[in-house]
């Protein structure tokens, strides 16, 4: 029996990565294909809990989305942190006894928060000095995808993937 966070009680072996098992039936370039081939074989009534796909030698690709600039920093940091200070507006005005001028407390909030937040990213854009001027977006991409399939099945995977292939060409 395992806990809500996933540790197994105590007494028992704690839920370690394992390798992966099988033979390899058929490999592709994309995860697409990959993800396609395991659906192939789940429209012929393959027994799918022995099918697993790997994806072998994995590589960090980040790709530039933009260039930073100390305007863009300080308008992001003025959004933010007009968000924060319209989020302590409000708390002060559920909070306050006061009921006259409540909007100008809110507006207020808002634009000391716009400030504070524009003056942290220009001076955050300012301390990087040239380093790291630019957005990205990271992700972790295999060069290879191989489905695996436990012994028992492998053959007849194989042959449905052929077939698969054959259809293709």
């Amino acid at each position: 029996m395992t806990s809500p966070i996933g540790f197994r009680t105590v007494g028992s072996v704690p839920n370690l990565p394992t390798p992966p098992t099988g033979f390899a039936v058929a490999a592709y370039p994309t995860y697409a294909s990959a993800q396609a081939a395991v659906e192939q074989l789940i429209k012929h009534d393959f027994s799918i809990q022995d099918v697993t796909i790997v994806g072998s030698d994995l590589q960090l690709v980040e790709r530039v989305t933009g260039r930073l600039t100390a305007g863009k920093l300080a308008a992001a940091g003025a959004a933010s942190g007009a968000w924060m200070g319209l989020f302590v507006g409000l708390l002060m005005f559920v909070f306050s006894p006061v009921e006259s001028g409540v909007m100008l407390l809110i507006l207020a909030a808002v634009a000391i928060g716009a400030v504070f937040g524009a003056v942290m990213g220009y001076l955050g854009y300012s301390v990087a000095k040239g380093r790291r001027d630019f957005t990205s977006a990271s992700q972790v991409v295999a060069r290879r995808y191989d489905v695996l399939c436990q012994p028992r099945t492998a053959e007849q995977a194989r042959d449905i993937l052929a077939k698969m292939e054959l259809g293709r060409r």
